[in-house]
């Protein structure tokens, strides 16, 4: 099958379009015929070599999301059959074919981009707000809320009841408008911005975006409690949560899935490209200022 590797870590120029032997499912697993594979910042990091102990055995197939037809169900799977369209977290997605074991069906009306770009972000925004305990009358900070976790964790904040005050670049501002929230632009002078924003204070926060902003949300928020990142190294030093990881999400993915079907949760697509741009991609997302999910395209 065609596949993106690389054998060794360093920049985007190790990854290479090439052949690679066809995974099959095995127990518990379904093999996608991958539509549409997400590029997530996790992806260049490992290539790079900064997480060693994550890395799997050279050659590697990076990719961790995607969404795909079911071609293959290994022995144990349930309520999914060849011939259905899924979403969900895959091994080694930058492939004509990868297995999964934790995804939803994806619904008619949601396009392959989204439903690629949907599992992680949705996935991450429910598992923070939990933590957090977010209802009804509550006002949420969120930092880095015009990226693509960012954005769903507003959205999702709002449809819970909750006021969200969200930080972003001013070229961003009226984006969070449209998704509910109150923009603040990041930076010196950040708390004051917030304070006037939130009068009445700020509940919780939840960074996305891991600038440097855990020290002004303690002081808004008088302490540590109710503040979670997924970003920011600091978290330990500063008595922070941070949360890095979750329980399988297959289950409740397409209930989000028809959300976003329905435009009712929207995800910027910044880029879909053929799977050969695999290193272009990679590229756009290293920057961090890419403004929405980078996609390839593994087939139509």
């Amino acid at each position: 099958m065609k596949a993106i590797t690389y054998t060794t870590h360093g920049g985007p120029e190790v990854l290479n379009l090439g052949e690679a032997p066809e995974p099959h499912a095995g127990p518990g697993q379904v093999r996608l015929k991958v539509v549409a594979a997400a590029v997530n910042p996790l992806d260049h990091k490992i290539r790079n070599g900064w997480f060693p102990q994550m890395t799997p055995p050279f050659p590697v197939i990076p990719g961790l999301e995607a969404a795909g037809i079911v071609d293959e169900v290994g022995e144990g799977v349930t309520g999914v059959k060849a011939g259905d369209e899924v979403l969900g977290w895959v091994t080694a997605g930058y492939a004509e074919y990868a297995l999964a074991t934790d995804f939803a069906l994806k619904p008619a009306g949601l396009d392959w981009d989204t439903a690629a770009a949907l599992p992680t972000a949705v996935e991450t925004s429910v598992r923070v707000l939990d933590l957090l305990g977010v209802e009804d009358g509550d006002t949420v900070l969120i930092h880095g809320a015009a990226g693509v976790v960012g954005a769903v964790g507003v959205q999702l904040a709002v449809a819970r009841g909750a006021t969200v005050i969200g930080t972003a670049s001013p070229a961003n501002h009226d984006y969070l408008r449209s998704l509910g929230a109150t923009p603040v632009a990041y930076g010196e002078g950040l708390g004051d911005r917030v304070r006037a924003a939130a009068p009445h204070g700020v509940d919780a926060v939840y960074d996305a975006a891991g600038q440097g902003d855990l020290p002004v949300s303690i002081e808004l928020r008088g302490g540590t409690d109710r503040i979670v990142t997924i970003a920011d190294p600091a978290a330990a030093d500063l008595g922070v949560v941070f949360t890095g990881g979750g329980a399988p999400f297959g289950a409740r993915l397409g209930e989000y899935a028809r959300q976003a079907a329905d435009g009712e949760l929207r995800v910027r697509i910044a880029a879909s490209l053929p799977l050969a741009d695999a290193a272009k991609a990679q590229e756009l997302v290293e920057t961090g200022h890419v403004q929405g999910k980078v996609v390839l395209r593994a087939a139509e």
